[in-house]
């Protein structure tokens, strides 16, 4: 004997109030796969190290007090910058527009 569909709409929603979940008798894409998905945000943040204190930070602490700060690091970076631009490799000089040439010519 077949059970009429009222009542077992009205069935399956008693039960899905029950256990909290959605009822849907049309059985449309709603996306509630997605949203009973765990949050990915903490694992993925979890996943990349904590900021850590830089040299550059500790230049910008001591500036005030004006104490001698050497970073041997940029000081290579810089050289080495500069071996390039003597061999013709360094960073080409930035492109300059039709309104810009003609006020750069009028200051002068």
């Amino acid at each position: 004997m077949a059970s009429p569909r009222g009542r077992i709409l009205d069935l399956v929603k008693a039960q899905c109030r029950i256990f909290s979940s959605t009822f849907n008798p049309q059985r449309l894409r709603l996306g509630n796969k997605v949203l009973r998905q765990r949050l990915r945000g903490p694992a993925l943040a979890s996943w990349y190290p904590r900021n850590t204190v830089s040299f550059r930070d500790l230049q910008d602490i001591y500036k005030p007090l004006d104490l001698e700060t050497f970073d041997e690091g940029q000081d290579d970076r810089e050289e080495a910058i500069q071996i390039a631009k003597l061999r013709g490799k360094g960073r080409p000089k930035k492109k300059r527009t039709a309104a810009e040439s003609r006020s750069h010519k009028k200051k002068k």
